[in-house]
This record gives C-alpha cells, structure tokens and sequence, in this order.
C-alpha cells in the first residue's frame, strides 16, 4: 500500500501528456492542498487508533480465551487491510502535498490527483466503516470460537480428502525398520510426503511416517521407520529424511486438527473453572464439536477423496479415539458437576453415536460411559444423578 500510493501521486503527472488537458475542468491547487491537509491529519490518528484497537482485541482474546488461539486473531485480513489502506493513505496525501507545493502538476495532473483523492478519501471511509464491525468482534470469545472452529474444520476436511496425506495406509505405531530420529525438539507441524517419497524412489527403500503433525519431536522419539527393498541401510542419508518434518516450537492448525479441538476444549474448560463460571461457553463448544465430529462422519462425494499417490511413503491415520479424548475428557472433568454440561455431552454423544459411522459409535458411547462416570461422582443431588443416567440409557444398546 506504501509503495502504491507514492506511486499513485507521479502516475498523476502523466495526464497532463495527454490531449484531454484541454477537456478538464480547471482545480485550484488550494482546494487539493486542503484536502490532502485533511487527510494527512485525520489519516496518521485513525491508524494509530487502529494499532491500539487490534492490540486491545488481541489481549483479550489471550485473556478470554486461550493463548493457542491468538495465531488466528491475529491473521484478521480485514485489519490488516485496515491499517494497511490508512497508512497508505497518509502516506499519499503527504507525498501528494510535496509535489504539489513544488508545482509539479499542471492543468491535467491537478484534476487528476484531485480525482485520485476523492477515490481515496471514498476507499477508507468504506474501509474504516467495515473495520469497525469488525473489530467490534475481533477478540470477542464468541469471535475467537468460530475463528477455532473455521480453521479445524478446514483441517479436518482436508485430512477427509487425504487421510494418509497421499501416501498408503500404515498400521498404527508400526516400528518395523530403522529408526530416525529428529535432531529438533519442538512440535511437528508439516510433513512433507512428497520429499520422502523423491528420497525413497531414489535410494529404494520405503518409509513409514511415525510422527504426524501435531507430534511432539524429542530425543529418543521415533519420525520416522525405513526399509530397504534390497541390501542393507548403512550407507542411508537419515538427513533428507528428517529434513523432510518441518518442527518447531508451536502447534499449528493448518495440518493439525487435533489442535484444533484441542484449544477449542481449553476454552471450554478455561469457561467451567470457578474464577469464570460460564457453562453456556461449554455448552456452545459441545455443539462445536458435534459439527464437526459430524462433518468428518459425512460420505464423501465421488471426487473428493483424492487417490494414493506415494507408494513408498506409508502414513497411519489420525485415530478417532485419540480425537474424542483431545474435544471431550476436558470438559467432561470440569463439568461433571453441573447438570446442564453433564446432561449436554450425552445428548452430544448420543448424536454422535447415531450418524451411522459404527468406528464414531464405539468411541461416542465409550465417552459417554466415561462421562456418566464423573458426573456420578461430582453430582451431589439425587435428582440430577437420575436425568443424566436417563440421557445416557443410550449406551445400554451397545
């Protein structure tokens, strides 16, 4: 936007090269002056509002609900694009009054950049007024919420199309072959399939992803096994193989949706703790988590699901089991003694178990088990004990 607007204020000046100069209606260069006074006054506030508006709506964000959640509040394009335009347009309004206190326009180039300025004025009112209905949200819990829950169900959707990230299915913790370690410790948050699978076809050996995204990479922590077709491993380069997991020191949600519901349930347990008391916070993620549990129940269209294309790199799948613990053990222990979070997970666990997926049934009632469990121990009252064990008589079909 900077470089845009400095631009914007010589392109100006071409005008005056035309035969339309004669056309134009005559501007006094006081009337730009003024104008551009206004702008450049009004434009340098406004954006330094603005950076303290988007720090307050970040802090609040980390306060109300997570810390792991600030990575998305702060990626908002639409301040962004705010703070970007406002400086740009300070930054054209001054560089515009220089050229036009040294009478670099001529009869054309003053119609033109007083033209130009109109646009501009125009573009951040629009732009001012659509940030401000959004940073009447950004940081506010419920912001944050659908924040969450938009980048784990894109990370969901894309694990539904690609379970194995392309590669063939392996069994889970299968520890046949060498083993590589990593030399970083930190989270993997990217594994590139593509890479292993170049490194395979070139030194003919197989490989089985042993660390998904979202895996914690530490001394004595298995990335990855290998297995030669022929001969022996000696001569292995084992560094392409790790340069091929990308780790550092924070979880990510592209490729993690573990991560996801995971932050989702530190809201929702961060709610249930007795410095917050909002159960209603908990109750909204329980739904949460019901669309997307749903979501990834779902048959996928003919075309969606893509097809196995690194026959040498084998990945398990993301467990559904695993899953359901990272959404629902949270919430289940902090809310076993209120009623209304206790009775809102059976009737979550209770959808869930009924969308036809018979891996979502197990785990669903094995859940909701666990749930009647704990709030069989938290629920002091007789009469609350009894509508939680009817929402869960459910479990008794197994």
């Amino acid at each position: 936007m900077c470089v845009l607007s400095t631009a914007t204020v010589f392109l100006a000046k071409a005008v005056d090269t035309y035969e339309i100069a004669r056309l134009v209606p005559a501007v006094t260069p006081d009337s730009i002056e003024t104008l551009l006074s206004i702008i450049s006054a009004s434009m340098l506030v406004i954006a330094t509002f603005a950076v303290a508006s988007m720090v307050s709506a970040y802090a609040s964000a980390s306060n109300t609900a997570t810390p792991r959640s600030f990575p998305l509040v702060i990626a908002d394009d639409v301040s962004q694009n705010a703070l970007s335009t406002f400086i740009g347009a300070f930054i054209f309004s001054i560089v515009a009054l220089m050229a036009l206190k040294n009478s670099y326009y001529d009869k054309a180039g003053r119609f033109a950049l007083f033209a130009l300025t109109l646009m501009i004025l125009a573009m951040v009112i629009i732009t001012f007024v659509r940030w401000v209905d959004r940073i009447a949200r950004l940081g506010r819990l419920g912001g944050t919420i659908d924040k969450v829950e938009a980048a784990t169900a894109a990370a969901l959707q894309q694990r539904r199309c690609a379970p194995t990230l392309l590669g063939v299915p392996a069994r889970r913790h299968q520890n046949e072959g060498q083993a590589i370690y990593g030399g970083t410790i930190g989270y993997v948050q990217r594994v590139e399939v593509t890479a292993l699978q170049t490194f395979a076809e070139k030194s003919r050996v197989r490989i089985t992803v042993a660390a998904l995204p979202g895996t914690f990479s530490a001394p004595g922590r298995t990335l990855a096994y290998v297995t030669a077709d022929s001969g022996d491993l000696s001569d292995l380069d084992t560094n392409q193989i790790t340069k091929a997991f990308l780790i550092g020191g924070n979880r990510t949600f592209d490729e993690d949706p573990r991560f996801g519901l995971i932050v989702l349930s530190e809201i929702a347990s961060r709610a249930l703790s007795p410095a917050v008391n909002d159960p209603g916070t908990a109750i909204s993620i329980i739904g949460t988590f019901v669309r997307l549990f749903a979501l990834l129940s779902e048959p996928l269209e003919e075309g969606d699901r893509l097809s196995c294309k690194f026959d040498r790199v084998a990945v398990p799948e993301i467990s559904l089991r695993d899953m359901f613990d990272d959404a629902f053990t949270a919430i289940a222990r902090d809310g076993a003694g209120a009623i209304e979070v206790a009775g809102r997970l059976q009737k979550a666990f209770h959808s869930l178990a009924s969308t036809g997926d018979a891996a979502m049934r197990e785990v669903a009632m094995h859940h909701a088990r666990l749930a009647l469990a704990r709030a069989e121990n938290a629920l002091e009252l007789a009469e609350d004990l009894e509508v939680v064990r009817k929402l869960a008589k459910f479990t008794h079909s197994a």
